[in-house]
């Protein structure tokens, strides 16, 4: 083949067709490799002048033709990824912020790969990462703590392949290496529930006392529930938490503590408690479940209002006091090593501003969700962006409900969101058709159709909600009601499942320097 640019993506395809795209002529040529003449190449995609349009590219890169020879080009200066079926000269946007489905911002993407069920892999070249797609849209795979050199980061990868057993390798071209990031098959679980619902999606409206004041004391805020359906709600009274398994009625285990007044805590799938202890020392603890002790992860100067720990063990605490979400890697030895991960600092109303944030929620993207109390908001700030949008309150791009001090907040399996909508007394969730009530409709009181003040919630793996509410002293459990879907759909748990070529595995990867 003969050329008149360098090609920055090379393909063959099922046919021996060659593929070469020029990202100097913004177009990728094609010929047959059974054609004897080098020079008789044919346009597969792009006009030849740089452009936006669903027919033109700005410096094409990657490429990957499928088996019914539809052609996926890299397109770096539009920040996508286009489609171009068999035939067709006008691509479609699969991956960027222009796409119909837009799960994650890319910048400057190069290699792709796709892999036995069509799932897209990126090289995010400008975010130093690479990127994977699943049933539940994109989120980082390796290189997701920033450009750097150390053996977790990657600076401007520019091509990968998968091996056979789906080992990743990577030309890391800012650090003149290759890398392999080794997949480590089943590590990747979710230790909480997020349960898919069917559209009309009902809870019992008369809630049941899971826990009074006896059992839990004044004004509980913590609570979590794990895969396993155990419950963990921490008494401040005598600075305890207490642990339900497998539906038992009373706590099966207390674990005494040297805490404080604790906002939040979080349980990953080893059985790890992470607890909020900010009143008085100003830390986040660590109660280690192997060794039945705790230690300090993370010094902050203010209180955490919401905990969170990542797909990638990175711990995020929000600073209601200081308006500001913090974050720390859990591989890093330093627990002052804390960087912000949203909110300038101080009070404010602007994208980049927060006022008393609460509860705080990190997808599979690496994409955090904070409830922003002062500002009666939910904001979504996307991997690397500090400037957030509003996905939840009356300034959102589609308002359907006014909050009034959200908290508490989770995304289902689905990325519907739903929040504690803490002095309006109630829980609302979001489906297709915006948001509505769903606990707590009765306005504020005591009785079992009622809350006082719900500070945070979380479901078990049947779709159930558990509410802390504080000002009746008591964790209030509401049944959903699968039996009135109009569609049956049970919730599931989920698990991000992808193939790679001839076998299936979970996408979490180790590491080989």
């Amino acid at each position: 083949m003969i050329v008149s640019s360098r090609c920055d993506g090379l393909f063959v395809d099922i046919n021996d067709t060659l593929y070469c795209s020029m990202p100097d002529r913004n177009q990728v040529v094609k010929r047959s490799l059974n054609d004897p003449l080098t020079t008789s190449n044919h346009v597969a995609a792009g006009t030849g002048t740089e452009g936006s349009d669903s027919d033109k590219f700005q410096s094409p890169g990657g490429i990957f033709v499928d088996v019914n020879l539809d052609l996926y080009v890299t397109d770096c200066g539009n920040n996508r990824v286009q489609l171009f079926q068999l035939g067709e000269s006008n691509g479609t946007t699969v991956a960027g912020s222009e796409s119909q489905n837009p799960t994650i911002t890319l910048d400057c993407p190069n290699g792709i790969v796709l892999d036995a069920d069509k799932y897209l892999f990126i090289v995010d070249l400008g975010n130093s990462r690479i990127v994977g797609s699943d049933l539940n849209g994109f989120r980082c795979l390796v290189g997701c703590y920033g450009e750097g050199s150390r053996s977790n980061r990657l600076a401007f990868p520019f091509i990968f392949s998968f091996d056979r057993s789906g080992n990743i390798l990577v030309t890391d071209q800012g650090n003149h290496r290759i890398q392999k990031f080794s997949v480590i098959n089943d590590s990747f679980a979710l230790s909480f529930n997020q349960p898919k619902f069917c559209p009309t999606a009902t809870w019992n409206s008369d809630g049941i006392t899971f826990a009074d004041h006896s059992i839990v004391g004044q004004g509980p805020a913590a609570i979590f529930v794990n895969t396993n359906k155990t419950i963990y709600v921490v008494n401040g009274d005598d600075n305890t938490i207490l642990i339900w398994h497998e539906e038992s009625v009373n706590p099966t285990d207390i674990i005494p503590g040297n805490f404080t007044d604790p906002s939040s805590l979080f349980v990953t799938s080893n059985g790890d408690i992470y607890i909020d202890d900010t009143y008085k020392n100003r830390r986040v603890l660590k109660w280690i479940a192997e060794t039945n002790i705790f230690v300090a992860v993370m010094n902050v100067r203010s209180l955490c209002a919401g905990l969170f720990v990542d797909i990638n063990d990175t711990l995020y605490c929000s600073m209601s006091n200081r308006n500001q979400v913090v974050k720390r890697s859990l591989n890093d030895p330093l627990t002052t090593s804390n960087h912000v991960a949203a909110g300038a600092g101080t009070d404010g109303s602007d994208p980049d501003e927060l006022d008393s944030p609460g509860g705080i929620f990190v997808d599979v993207n690496l994409d955090l969700y904070v409830t922003d109390c002062g500002n009666d908001r939910v904001q979504l700030f996307q991997l690397g962006e500090f400037s957030g949008t509003t996905v939840a309150g009356s300034e959102s791009f589609n308002p359907t409900i006014e909050l009034w001090c959200p908290n508490g907040i989770v995304l289902d399996a689905e990325k519907y969101l739903f929040i504690v909508d803490y002095n309006n007394h109630r829980i609302v969730g979001s489906s297709l058709n915006g948001f509505r009530c769903l606990v707590g409709c009765y306005g504020e009181g005591s009785q079992s159709n009622q809350l006082n003040f719900p500070y945070s919630f979380s479901f078990d793996r049947s779709g159930n909600i558990f509410v802390t509410d504080e000002e009746n002293h008591r964790i209030q459990k509401f049944e959903y009601l699968e039996e009135l879907c109009d569609v049956r759909s049970s919730p599931h748990d989920v698990l991000y499942k992808v193939s790679s070529f001839q076998s299936s595995f979970r996408m979490s990867f180790g590491i080989r320097g």
